[in-house]
């Protein structure tokens, strides 16, 4: 054989290694949306299927984030699942290993791999508890896509928001100096304990969006039901949340944003979960659902008995305030005037 076609079955090997590789790295699918009784069909999750070997770059870590795409409707609770999930699990995975070695790939454009490069860079960064500066992503994505980095910096934060339920924001306008802030104020920035790791926020806020959805409680069943789609099992350690059932039922708890209770005169005993105090002063059923629609890539409204639950549940928050904050004027303008 020439040498020139020899080169060329060798490239494909290792392609095609580098792709069953990659495959057989653990992913963690993104949260999915829960709906009742659904007006209309919601949009699935998008371009979130691409994950990145460490093997490819050095800013990586061990694992890869890819997120199969589904939509999930009440049906899926009592364990049958739609067509179109069904569909979208069997989906391939691509990842970039099949298109950084060669240029012969148009499965996806190199705008959308530096999206992905971007986002691995972003995650390990926090995972390693180090700064993530401006100049650094402006290195990841290369000099030639530096009039596209405003572009290509919002795809990569809205990825990692919907798996990961945290805002990249600017905490140093002077050094250009980022960080990924978790929506609720978990222990650690969203770790939940000390230590290195990605953040555990979107298990929580999915959590929180079945009980919001099953009725503002759910039975612990049908909550592992639904954990098990996203390939989250109790008792089987998880590479993002650890052991899941000991972060829900003991952490989550213990931080007070879950209750964790028996079900009243159930034999055998059987338990359900509850939003808890933390979780009601931190966040609300609003902000649970706009995560929800941001991951179905559509709107809070497409919910719709939800979100008018939601907005009551705004109107009576804001009442709240409003009375709280009187009482304390009321009470600040007499300690100034006793008399």
């Amino acid at each position: 054989m020439p040498r020139g076609q020899k080169s060329k079955q060798r490239t494909r090997e290792k392609r095609h290694r580098s792709r069953g590789d990659s495959q057989s790295h653990r992913r963690v699918q993104a949260p999915v949306a829960l709906e009742e009784s659904p007006t209309s069909s919601s949009p699935v999750l998008e371009g979130n299927t691409q994950s990145l070997s460490a093997t490819e770059s050095p800013y990586t870590s061990q694992e890869s984030w890819g997120a199969p795409s589904t939509t999930i409707t009440s049906s899926d609770i009592s364990g049958t699942r739609s067509d179109e999930g069904e569909n979208s699990q069997g989906e391939e995975h691509l990842c970039f290993s099949d298109v950084l070695p060669s240029t012969e790939s148009s499965c996806i454009d190199i705008l959308t791999m530096k999206v992905g490069l971007l986002e691995q860079f972003i995650l390990y960064k926090y995972k390693m508890k180090q700064p993530i500066m401006k100049e650094d992503m402006l290195k990841i994505i290369g000099q030639n896509y530096k009039n596209q980095y405003p572009e290509i910096l919002k795809r990569a934060s809205e990825r990692i928001e919907v798996v990961f339920a945290v805002d990249l924001k600017e905490i140093d306008s002077t050094s250009h100096s980022y960080d990924l802030i978790s929506k609720v104020k978990l222990p650690n920035n969203g770790r939940v304990r000390a230590g290195r790791g990605l953040p555990k926020t979107g298990l929580l806020m999915t959590v929180l969006g079945v009980i919001f959805m099953k009725g503002n409680r759910v039975a612990e069943e049908d909550l592992w039901k639904f954990l098990g789609m996203m390939r989250v099992f109790a008792g089987r350690k998880h590479f993002i949340y650890g052991e899941p059932k000991k972060l829900i039922t003991k952490d989550l708890v213990r931080l007070k944003y879950l209750e964790y209770c028996q079900v009243p005169n159930s034999e055998p005993p059987r338990y359900e979960f509850l939003w808890g105090p933390k979780a009601q002063a931190e966040t609300s059923k609003m902000k649970v659902l706009e995560f929800l629609a941001k991951v179905n890539d559509t709107v809070p409204s497409a919910f719709s008995s939800k979100y008018e639950e939601a907005l009551r549940d705004e109107e009576a928050r804001a009442r709240a305030k409003s009375t709280a904050s009187g009482n304390y004027r009321g009470t600040s303008s007499s300690l100034s005037h006793p008399y």
